[in-house]
Parts: C-alpha cells; sequence; structure tokens
C-alpha cells in the first residue's frame, strides 16, 4: 500500500454512559496516524449523562465530531454519519465495545490484502457481573447462537457476515445504506445485500474487539426478541437469506405452546405426544451444551471453580432465554407483518453526494 488511506470511525450509540469512556480511550488510542482517523459519534438522544461525556471529548479532540440523531435507532444514524465524510474507508464500532490499539491498522491492512468488501473480527464477549460472563459464554457458542462464525471461530475464513464491520466508501456508493426501517438485523440485511452483488466478507482473527454484554435476563430477552421480531421484515425482504436454524425457535415455541395446550386438556396422554419428546430432547440438548461450553470454557481459559459452577447452573437458564427469546419474537413479528409480504423495498436510502467533510 503505497499510501494510507482516511478513515472514519463511527460510532452509533444511545446511553453508554457506563461504557462510552472506555470505548472512546480505545478508539483514540490507536496507531494508526491520528492525522488519517476522523471519529463521528451518532448519539440517539441520550438521557442517562452520555451526552455530557462526549461534549467532554469533542472539546478536547478536533477530530472528534457527535451527531445527534433524533430517530434514535442505529440505521438513519449511521447513514447521517456516512453522508458527513469523504473517508476512504469507514469502521463501525459500538459503544459497548473495546477495540484493540491495532483495530483500524489491521482492518486497513485485511481490506487492502484481501480485497473484502467488509472486514471485522470475532466477537469477544465479555463481562464484569457473574450472570455476564456465563452469557458471554452462552453467545460464543454454535448452540447459543446458530451458525454465525464471528461469535467462535478463531481462523481467518469467509463468511456472511461479521461483528461491527469496516468497508471500503465504494461499497455504499454502490449497493446503498442501512435500510432505515430495520431497527435489529440491519447489518444482516445489508451484508445480504452485499453478497448478492458479488461482495465478499472476510473474518479474520487479527480484528480483536471486546463486546460487553447484557448482564441481566430481562435485557438479554429484550435484545433477542428484537432480533427475532425484525428477522421477519428480513426474511420478507430477502426470502433467501433466511437459513433453517433461524426457524427452530419459533417453532419451538409453537410445540412449546402445543404441549400446553394437550397438558390442559388430555394430562394421562401428554408425556407420550411427539411434542413432549421434542421439548425433551431440547433440555437434553441444552444441558449437555451447558456442560461441555463450561468444561471447554475452564480448560481454555482456567476460570476459577466457582464461576464454573454457577455458570454451570444457569447456562441452560440463558440458553433458554435466547432461544424463547428469539422464537417469541419472530411469531409477533409474523402478526405484526402479517401484511407485508408484498413490501420488499424497504428504507435504504442511497449514498448522497452532500457530504459535508
Amino acid at each position: 500500500m503505497n499510501q494510507l488511506p482516511q478513515v472514519c470511525i463511527i460510532i452509533p450509540e444511545r446511553n453508554e454512559k457506563s461504557t462510552i469512556r472506555t470505548c472512546l480511550d480505545a478508539v483514540i488510542a490507536q496507531d494508526y496516524p491520528q492525522n488519517l482517523v476522523s471519529i463521528l459519534v451518532v448519539d440517539g438522544i441520550s438521557t442517562d449523562g452520555t451526552r455530557e461525556i462526549l461534549a467532554e471529548y469533542e472539546t478536547k479532540h478536533s477530530f472528534f465530531k457527535v451527531i445527534e440523531s433524533p430517530r434514535k435507532v442505529v440505521p438513519p444514524g449511521f447513514n447521517m454519519a456516512l453522508r458527513c465524510t469523504h473517508a476512504d474507508i469507514i469502521i463501525r464500532v459500538d459503544g459497548h465495545t473495546v477495540i484493540a490499539p491495532d483495530y483500524v491498522r489491521q482492518c486497513v491492512e485485511a481490506l487492502h490484502r484481501t480485497k473484502a468488501d467488509n472486514v471485522g473480527g470475532k466477537m469477544n464477549a465479555v463481562s464484569t457481573t457473574r450472570f455476564g460472563q456465563a452469557v458471554a459464554f452462552a453467545t460464543s457458542t454454535p448452540f447459543g447462537v446458530g451458525g454465525s462464525r464471528f461469535h467462535y471461530s478463531d481462523k481467518e475464513e469467509w463468511v456472511d457476515s461479521v461483528y461491527m464491520g469496516a468497508w471500503p466508501r465504494q461499497v455504499f456508493e454502490k449497493i446503498g445504506l442501512f435500510d432505515e426501517e430495520l431497527v435489529r438485523d440491519q447489518d444482516d440485511e445489508f451484508n445480504y445485500r452485499l453478497r448478492q452483488q458479488g461482495g465478499r466478507i472476510l473474518l479474520s482473527p487479527a480484528i480483536r474487539s471486546e463486546y460487553t454484554v447484557r448482564s441481566t435476563p430481562l435485557s438479554l430477552f429484550r435484545q433477542y426478541a428484537g432480533y427475532g421480531y425484525w428477522k421477519v421484515r428480513v426474511l420478507q425482504k430477502h426470502p433467501l437469506q433466511m437459513s433453517l436454524r433461524q426457524f427452530i425457535p419459533p417453532a419451538f415455541i409453537l410445540a412449546l405452546f402445543g404441549s400446553a395446550f394437550l397438558l390442559f386438556f388430555s394430562f394421562p396422554s401428554f408425556i407420550f405426544h411427539p411434542s413432549s419428546f421434542i421439548i425433551i430432547l431440547y433440555l437434553l440438548a441444552n444441558l449437555a451444551a451447558s456442560v461441555w461450553t463450561v468444561i471447554k470454557s475452564t480448560l481454555a481459559a482456567h476460570h476459577s471453580p466457582s464461576t464454573d459452577h454457577y455458570s454451570l447452573l444457569i447456562l441452560p437458564f440463558i440458553f433458554a432465554i435466547l432461544h424463547l427469546s428469539y422464537g417469541l419474537g419472530f411469531l409477533i413479528g409474523l402478526l405484526k407483518f402479517w401484511n407485508r409480504w408484498g413490501d420488499k423495498i424497504g428504507q435504504t436510502p442511497a449514498w448522497s453526494s452532500e457530504a459535508i467533510g
């Protein structure tokens, strides 16, 4: 690479007071030449004190700018920031993520070396709470999150999607911006459009970051219910984007409802009904996955026995939250969007030429 490209780091966030300082400090401390980096933070009208923290950084650093997004969700805010930059490379960083000191350099190097259209690294899930540590274990396994390889793969490979992402600006000029209708799953939809137009997505273990997971059962439930809910709109727009594994959680929810119905009306025969065997098999698979996850994490990281015992006790509960919330959200989405199967357009604006620098 003869000349290093200009990079714009876009950070969409809302109410991230507890994590935003560590996120921003890591972004500012990159080993990439600072004169080639601009930072745009898109704040979704934070109400927890995040905005005051951002004002401090904006005062101290000339390359740091805050944009206010009245719609409060990621896609329109991210698109606003895209229109405000002429940088060669766009890198997304989330407000609850801490990137490694060489993150930007590794993204630029991977894009140049492989000619990929999007690059990213493994989502290394972390937490400071015991519940959150167990969530980190669960969301780093195929049983917990399915086939999204950026959750657990440690090798460089071509994939369907990556965590966050880094793109040459030409990608957005070619296929448009993020779909502003999608509160969640907008990255899946965007990456599908990218692949459909011949784009390639690279997962590289050299691109390192740490993602702080949800630390309470309710916040975890809401997060994955949202994924399931908005996945319905992605399905309606791009039916071929879906895989069989994504239909398993809603199918399990239906089996659970069916079993409850049988229990109410015909208790003696309930245990012999096929839907009961589905539930029993799930419970066995859940327990087996929980034990294997604890063993694997213990061997890899030498966690203390107390943490491992606690994780073993609640991992089945966390796996159940992940699966049930996603499945329930998906079913609610089917009801909510029942009349939109012919609506495949969405809200995907084209790249604007009115960037303001």
